[in-house]
């Protein structure tokens, strides 16, 4: 991100905020030939939501000759778990870096940042003109919660600006956050407010991909459910009580990206998801985190069952207000979209990490 770009997240607690990004300027329609062929807009597939899928094109001759091994795999990796074309960040790795190559140390590839403040691989601000969108420092411990799209890619406990294994699904998720899918040419503009650097993007895209098409793995969940895996009215008709349709509508969502401050029906953050499960099962409960731990009414630990939530004090959070909520779906596991790794929605283990409290919204119906 080269350009003047700064975004904000207006947190009022726990995940929720909402990220807020200038006003795209329209590109000519042109570039809608280019979209086209370079596997980033696909009318004939969504993911049921009204949420364009991308495409996951294979890497053409191009693509596997120019790009390191390493990167290439990155880059198809975060494709798969963010739903981006990877082959989109590939283009965008190959114009802001070469893929980490970039052998002038005065441009922030490794070290540092450049004169606009743009750093990395992916050229992501850390500060100056190209504004903090990475958030906190350079380098910041995992669980710290900046604000920004620093993402802990591989896991190692350190979202690290000038590390591709984060930098790559760093900028997925920026992308993600100004209309990708549905619109690589509006997110493209976002990232860097160039129309020739959007062309130049797509037209590098188009070249890494080999033209074979292929779904994208996750975007249509196959929930057994009429309509929208990510709406909640499709859930009104699951057999059982309100626990069994909260368990379903979270299961249906596994494998959807973890976005800051979003609801779905794409991508959630933690309370946005514990928010829409319970929507689906007919009860209305507070948006965030915090809000929602307050609601309870709260059960002692080793009574939870399957719909119940379970607090955490992570994410900044505290033990009274705690920062980070999953559901419980049985035998110590829970799903969740969780912040410290921003990777995709999923199942985990919350036995041995020192959960706070657990609640139980749907008990508010029974009186």
């Amino acid at each position: 991100m080269t350009g003047t770009l700064s975004t904000s997240v207006n947190s009022t607690g726990g995940d929720q905020g909402a990220v807020h990004a200038p006003v795209a300027v329209a590109l000519a329609l042109p570039l809608l030939a280019l979209l086209f062929g370079a596997g980033l807009l696909n009318t004939s597939s969504t993911d049921g939501c009204g949420q364009q899928a991308a495409a996951q094109p294979g890497a053409s001759a191009d693509a596997r000759t120019a790009i390191p091994r390493t990167y290439l795999r990155l880059y198809q990796e975060t494709g798969r778990r963010s739903g981006l074309a990877w082959n989109l960040l590939a283009a965008i790795g190959k114009r802001e870096s070469d893929h980490g190559r970039d052998p002038d140390p005065r441009s922030g590839v490794r070290a540092g940042a450049n004169h606009a403040g743009a750093a990395g691989p992916m050229q992501i601000g850390i500060g100056g003109a190209a504004g903090n969108n990475w958030g906190g420092a350079p380098r910041h411990r995992a669980d710290q919660h900046t604000g920004g799209f620093a993402v802990d890619g591989n896991d190692d406990g350190w979202a690290d600006v000038h590390d591709p294994a984060d930098a790559i699904p760093g900028a997925a998720r920026y992308l993600l956050a100004h209309g990708a899918p549905a619109d690589p040419h509006k997110a493209l503009f976002a990232y860097n407010p160039d129309t020739a650097y959007v062309r130049k993007v797509l037209a590098q895209a188009a070249r890494y991909a080999n033209g074979n098409r292929q779904p994208v793995p996750g975007a249509g969940l196959d929930t057994g459910l009429e309509g929208c895996p990510g709406q909640v009215a499709a859930y009104a008709a699951v057999p059982g009580n309100a626990a069994a349709k909260v368990v379903a509508y979270a299961r249906a969502q596994i494998g959807k990206p973890y976005v800051y401050g979003d609801e779905g029906p794409h991508a959630f953050d933690c309370s946005g998801l514990t928010m829409r499960a319970y929507q689906a099962a007919g009860i209305t409960i507070p948006r965030t985190s915090q809000t929602q731990y307050q609601h309870g009414p709260q059960i002692p630990a080793g009574t939870e069952q399957p719909g119940d939530l379970v607090f955490f004090a992570g994410s900044r959070g505290t033990p009274s207000a705690p920062g980070h909520v999953g559901i419980v779906t049985g035998r110590g596991r829970m799903i969740e979209a969780r912040c410290s790794t921003c990777g995709p929605i999923a199942t985990a283990p919350y036995s041995g990490r020192d959960p706070v409290a657990f609640t139980r919204p749907a008990a508010h119906n029974r009186r």
